[in-house]
Parts: structure tokens; C-alpha cells; sequence
């Protein structure tokens, strides 16, 4: 039995709870029965902590099977599981070893929190952490808009200490007792995919996922410059890295911020980082034009509203979600600054990084369609518009002491809107939603993918 940190999992019903009668409702879920997963009480009860006690017994969204709730003997505790290799090697838990091996010399009061790990049996890949009860996801916190200014400089913290980890404490990462950090190269984006989608992974994706490949496979501009970014990622100083960061893999308790789901840890660029954090609030931004009030919303929401918008109110709620959320941006850099000193290159790189998430995002999101709505279309725009002008968007991003300069015309590349008002608040989505929404009726050609892989 070994070491690890936390996750979410994917079981079957949702359950809205809420604590009291002014908080929001937090979706939970039935987890699966713990008849099918013995291993789980068996952790418990090896770690003396009894087995889950089934009153109340609850789980969290996402693509691993999960339990929260309390023992028998008291005691809070979250179980997650996660997917065995056939040939019987455990990577996803040797990383989440690795972080927690990592992180186990870091100070009290550090900006880098996570949920106590409590143990692992690695062999049935089932890892125990203290359960923070009353948490929220950060996603949820996002979309209620309480992921303020504030959580996001403390996010920055977090993230930066996450970076030193190993130097803070003048040793080399790898040589801290555990299992050794991975220094794989990130699976994501997956070059070989650029050129051709396997017909494996062709059966299991939606019609919408194929299409948003296929914008990507399409677009040699975008090919070649995610290749740039993998170049420049190879010759980056690399640090202890998350690589799978998202609002969800936050959570606030008791006003505190926490950072969890550790399967993707490795020593990487940390412009990766900093990258997915930009992204996810560009991807809320864009978002946010289509719903019905300009707000933020979830994107299975925000499929079919906001269609009958003009050019102009299009331009106009994209400029207020950038308003709204580049300070949010600009505090996390903050933060970030204040633990860690970047490289000369990082900003840059991250907002290379932030395109491929976009990209990365609208993929997800488009598995439960058949076609790819304006909305995922726009974000596809942003995230190309900063993959092919990364320098450009550095500024407007407030990724530098520039933010109060006049963003360069070459920040606005998209000849579709040659004459558009060229603001910090306003450069991206002038630049791209305008074409991406052109006619919502009307189905790309991309939306209907060939009988076979490219």
C-alpha cells in the first residue's frame, strides 16, 4: 500500500444538495455500489479507518468511479479509482505517487493545498483522501461567478509553488524519496492525430469530436504552429507540472482554494500550466455570448440560445466577457509572479498553450452532439487566433507588465473583420466570433466527417 490525491468520478444519477437555503445547489451523484468494488471498504479497513458507513453515501462527477461519505468509525473520507493498464502497470497512480512524495516536504501555511492523502492500495488503483466536506468544485464556482479575483491570485500561488517544487527546498525533484516523477512528454496535444484519426478512436467519438478534429486537421496554419509549440515546449525549462488543469481540479473549502487530481504530474513546461488556466477563462467568456443575459453558463446551456444575436451584440457581449474575466487572468499572473520568477519565454508560451485548450475543450464538450454549435466554432477562432499569435495576445491577456499599452494591429489577424475596434477588452472575439456564428443554420462542411479517417 502506497501514497496519492484526489479526483472525481463518472457514476449514474445526479442529486442537488445544498446546505442551506441561500447556498447553491451542488450537483452530486448515486456512486456506484460497493458490492461491484470490494476494494474500496478493503482500503478503509486496512487503513483503520472502518468501512463507508452506506447512509448518505455520495460521488462527484467525472470519468473515475468515486465515494464520499463517512466510515463506520467516523471518519470523512473520499475514494476514487482509476483505470489499470492490461498489461498491468499503474502510470495514473505512480504520478499521483510522485506528487504526493513531492509535496510531502512542503511547509504549513504553503499556497499549495491539497486534500490529506490518506493511502493507496496500488495494485487495485483505489486511493483514500480526507473528505473536505461543504466543498465546492471550482467549476461550480466559475459558472456562479464566485471564482473571484482573489481565489484567482490564490490559484496563481498555488500553481507557481507547484512549479518549485523539489527547488524550494534546494534538491532536485527527483531525488526526494518516492516514486520517481514521470518525464514522459504530455500526451496532449497528440501530434500523430494531426495528420490522421485512428479508426479506433473514430468509433468511440461523436460526430460533433470528429468534426472539431477535423477543424484542427484542416487548418494547416494551426498544424504547424502546434508543432511550434511543441518545439518550444522540448527546449523550455521544465518543473514539476499538474498537465490536466481545470477549474474542476479546484476546490474552495472553508474559504480556502485546493488543487487536486495529480494522474497527469510530470516534469513538463510549466507554460502548460499557466496555459490551461487562461484558457478555461476564454473558453467562460465565450460562453457567455450566447447565453440569454450575457452571463456565464454551462455549455450544454448554451447550445441553442443566442443564435438570433447581431454582429454587433455578438462583438459586444464577447468585449464584456473579456472585460469580466481578463482581471481574473491578470490576478492569477499575479499570484503567480509573487512565488515564481517565469522565463523569459513562459507568458508567450502559455498563451500557446491556452489556444490548444480551447481547442481541447470544445473537443470534450462536443461529445454528447452530432454537430459542432456556433458556440464551440467561436471558441475554435480565440484559440486559433492565439496559436497562430501567441506574442500578439500576451499583452491583452495581462501575462506582462504591457497591459496598458495599445495592443498591436498584428494582435487582430482574422480577414474576416479587417476594420474591427482593436482594444485589449475586445481584440478576440472581434476577431473570430463574427465568422464562427456567420450561419448557425447552416452545417460546416467539417460537420460531416468522411466514411474514413484521414
Amino acid at each position: 500500500m502506497t501514497t496519492t490525491t484526489s479526483t472525481t468520478a463518472a457514476p449514474t444519477e445526479a442529486v442537488a444538495t445544498a446546505s442551506t437555503a441561500d447556498a447553491p445547489a451542488l450537483i452530486r451523484f448515486r456512486p456506484t455500489g460497493l458490492d461491484t468494488a470490494p476494494e474500496v471498504n478493503a482500503l478503509l479497513e486496512r487503513l483503520g479507518l472502518g468501512p463507508f458507513a452506506p447512509d448518505g453515501l455520495t460521488a462527484f462527477g467525472g470519468r473515475n468511479d468515486n465515494w464520499a461519505g463517512t466510515t463506520t468509525l467516523g471518519r470523512q473520507v473520499f475514494v476514487k479509482t482509476v483505470a489499470r493498464a492490461p498489461d498491468g502497470i499503474r502510470p495514473e497512480i505512480d504520478r499521483a505517487l510522485a506528487f504526493e512524495a513531492s509535496a510531502a516536504r512542503l511547509p504549513a501555511g504553503s499556497p499549495l493545498r491539497t486534500p490529506e492523502h490518506l493511502g493507496t492500495d496500488r495494485d487495485s488503483a483505489v486511493s483514500a483522501f480526507r473528505l473536505l466536506p461543504g466543498s465546492r468544485s471550482g467549476s461550480e464556482v466559475a459558472l456562479d461567478g464566485d471564482f473571484d479575483e482573489a481565489l484567482c491570485r490564490e490559484a496563481g500561488r498555488a500553481v507557481a509553488t507547484l512549479h518549485t517544487l523539489g527547488t524550494a527546498f534546494g534538491e532536485d525533484p527527483d531525488a526526494v524519496s518516492g516514486p520517481a516523477i514521470d518525464t514522459a512528454e504530455a500526451p496532449l496535444p497528440p501530434m500523430r492525430w494531426l495528420r490522421a484519426f485512428p479508426w479506433s478512436e473514430v468509433q468511440d467519438r461523436s460526430m460533433a469530436q470528429i468534426a472539431a478534429w477535423k477543424l484542427v486537421q484542416d487548418d494547416t496554419e494551426v498544424v504547424a504552429a502546434l508543432h511550434r509549440l511543441r518545439e518550444r515546449e522540448r527546449t523550455a525549462p521544465h518543473t514539476p507540472a499538474h498537465c490536466d488543469l481545470r477549474f474542476d481540479q479546484f476546490l474552495v473549502h472553508d474559504g480556502q482554494l485546493y488543487l487536486c487530481d495529480w494522474e497527469e504530474f510530470r516534469l513538463a513546461d510549466p507554460a502548460r500550466d499557466v496555459g490551461a488556466f487562461v484558457g478555461e477563462w476564454l473558453f467562460q467568456a465565450t460562453y457567455s455570448v450566447f447565453a440569454p443575459t450575457g452571463e456565464s453558463t454551462t455549455a450544454k446551456d448554451a447550445v441553442a440560445p443566442g443564435f438570433d444575436l447581431s454582429h454587433e451584440e455578438i462583438v459586444e457581449r464577447g468585449a464584456a466577457g473579456l472585460r469580466h474575466h481578463i482581471p481574473r487572468i491578470a490576478a492569477f499572473w499575479q499570484g503567480y509572479t509573487e512565488c515564481r520568477t517565469p522565463d523569459p519565454e513562459l507568458a508567450e508560451r502559455a498563451v500557446g498553450f491556452a489556444g490548444w485548450h480551447l481547442y481541447d475543450r470544445l473537443i470534450a464538450t462536443a461529445q454528447a452532439h452530432a454537430v459542432l454549435n456556433p458556440v464551440a466554432r467561436a471558441a475554435a477562432g480565440i484559440g486559433r487566433t492565439l496559436l497562430l499569435n501567441p506574442a500578439g495576445a500576451v499583452a491583452t491577456l495581462r501575462l506582462a507588465d504591457l497591459a496598458d499599452l495599445a495592443v498591436p494591429h498584428a494582435a487582430v489577424p482574422h480577414a474576416a473583420v479587417p476594420h474591427a475596434a482593436v482594444t485589449p477588452a475586445a481584440v478576440v472575439p472581434t476577431a473570430v466570433l463574427p465568422t464562427a456564428v456567420a450561419h448557425p443554420a447552416q452545417p460546416h462542411p467539417a460537420d460531416a466527417p468522411s466514411g474514413s479517417p484521414r
